[in-house]
């Protein structure tokens, strides 16, 4: 039987320096709804990778007196380990210095080209280096003798310049009725309601092509132009799928995307740019566009001049990657912009992690451990009390699911998380200690029904912190083709023959 499939990506990253936490929470987002579908029985095609073109990365690498594809190699490497340290469950890693990519570009340039949506003119007008972008008069303010982006910050450069352009303009009325028929195109609805505004002011026709710099993809039959490096990058979605071949597996199974996870400042390049683009070459448009908010440290945006720049890879060192994943999704309501303080994730820690699940594991597989040879007993006496605990968590499955297709993630976490503190309060009232000495056969009751609780809170926390939650089915003895959603419901699912592994201390406290 085919599997039915879903399609997820991150932005590429632009590797001009270092990862950060922004890269970091794009990409544990789009992993933890990879990981959440595939445990739905989804066949899950997970994408990121990097975006290399550009005179910000030509002049970087001149800078650094560096050959630009060798540059471009080094910090892709850096973008891929990351990949590993954040525990990502990518099937593949784009970048669009590859033929392949070059390939789809080229195709796709020369479809527009074909509907009429590109001409040849001249440019004149602010262009920001940094953000690869073009910004409009009222855009623009004048800041310190610089004049710079109202938007992002960046500064910006008067740019005189003969360029292909797109007819973008001619698209404004297709995007309104899109996102009019298609309300859940773009999420959250206030990201919706910012592009519907932009566009009902109307478009301008946009600038495709540059001649200042080479790094970059040339246009067909026109090799002093390089093709804009956003048309060039937003192809990465279809390039990982071996467009142009349409009739490839992967094209056919996964395109249009089902979920493109991006951040808030790259808004206008995917949500107007990048369907306007595909509608001119009458190829099919991803199902949903969500841009999430920014990290702040401390409530401020991070900079470099600020010094309040927090580091992933460092977090992860200090702290552990689960951990953080954990905080992430959890404080962050996503599509707003979150906060990450130290203090806040330690309190998550010890909190959630350690004093919560954490403890509630070690308690019960130390008391069978004591009490029953280390091995989960056998029974078919239930009260309505043991019920309760394990039909709350199986009869919310469907809102479970709901959550995460809605991208409600900390709701999601917050929900999961509240079936941990009652599983606590269960164990504490039951006393299977006290049990023990005077109803051994209530006792079995008690613990079989808090490990199957905690190996469905388990499965419930696999996307989002995979290493710990699997450490704890495999104690229990939960088989791989066990650890998905469906099994949550099935009863008398625990091997009672097996001794239970060994259970290891999975959060440490964080004075």
């Amino acid at each position: 039987m085919n599997k039915k499939k879903y399609y997820i990506t991150t932005p590429i990253y632009y590797p001009s320096g270092k990862p950060h936490m922004g890269h970091a929470y794009s990409s544990i987002i789009a992993d933890v709804i990879a990981r959440y579908k595939r445990l739905e029985g989804y066949e899950v095609y997970f994408l990121t990778g990097t975006d290399e073109h550009g005179l910000k990365i030509q002049r970087e690498a001149e800078k650094n007196k560096k050959d630009t594809q060798k540059f471009c190699n080094e910090l892709s490497e850096k973008f891929k380990e990351l990949t590993k340290i954040l525990n990502l469950s990518n099937n593949d890693f784009i970048r669009t210095t590859e033929k392949r990519h070059y390939r789809s570009v080229e195709d796709l340039w020369k479809k527009l080209e074909k509907s009429g949506d590109i001409y040849l003119d001249k440019y004149k007008g602010w262009y920001s280096v940094s953000d690869e972008a073009y910004y409009d008069d009222d855009e623009i303010i004048e800041q310190a003798g610089s004049k710079i982006s109202k938007l992002s910050g960046s500064k910006v450069e008067w740019v005189e310049e003969e360029s292909y352009f797109f007819k973008l303009s001619s698209w404004a009325k297709r995007l309104l009725d899109h996102y009019k028929s298609h309300p859940n195109f773009i999420l959250p609805a206030s990201r919706n309601n910012e592009v519907v505004k932009f566009v009902e002011k109307g478009l301008k026709d946009l600038s495709v092509s540059r001649t200042s710099f080479s790094w970059g993809i040339p246009v067909p039959k026109n090799q002093k132009h390089i093709i804009y490096v956003w048309l060039d990058a937003l192809t990465n979605y279809l390039s990982a799928l071996n467009y142009p071949d349409t009739s490839s597996d992967l094209y056919k199974s996964f395109w249009p995307a089902d979920l493109h996870i991006i951040g808030k400042d790259i808004l206008r390049f995917h949500a107007i740019y990048w369907p306007a683009f595909l509608m001119a070459a009458k190829l099919p448009l991803p199902k949903r566009i969500f841009g999430h908010g920014w990290i702040l440290s401390d409530e401020k945006k991070m900079s470099k001049s600020l010094g309040n720049i927090l580091d992933p890879i460092d977090i992860i060192e200090n702290y552990g990657i689960d951990q953080l994943r954990y905080y992430l999704i959890k404080e962050v309501s996503l599509g707003n912009d979150g906060n990450v303080s130290l203090n806040n994730l330690k309190n998550c820690i010890n909190n959630d992690l350690a004093n919560n699940y954490g403890n509630l594991c070690q308690r019960v597989f130390s008391f069978l451990k004591k009490n029953c040879s280390n091995k989960i007993p056998q029974t078919d006496t239930f009260t309505n009390e043991d019920k309760a605990l394990t039909s709350k968590l199986k009869n919310d499955i469907d809102k479970l699911n709901q959550l995460i297709d809605e991208q409600d993630l900390n709701i999601y976490i917050k929900k999961v998380i509240e079936y941990s503190f009652d599983s606590n309060k269960y164990f504490n009232d039951s006393e299977p200690w006290s049990l023990k000495k005077t109803d051994e056969n209530r006792m079995n009751s008690v613990l079989y029904s808090i490990v199957e609780q905690i190996k469905n809170i388990s499965i419930l926390l696999l996307p989002i912190i995979p290493n710990s939650a699997n450490k704890i089915l495999d104690v229990i003895n939960v088989s791989k083709d066990q650890r998905v959603i469906s099994d949550i419901n099935k009863s008398k699912t625990l091997n009672h023959n097996k001794e239970l592994g060994k259970i290891e201390i999975l959060f440490k406290k964080v004075e």
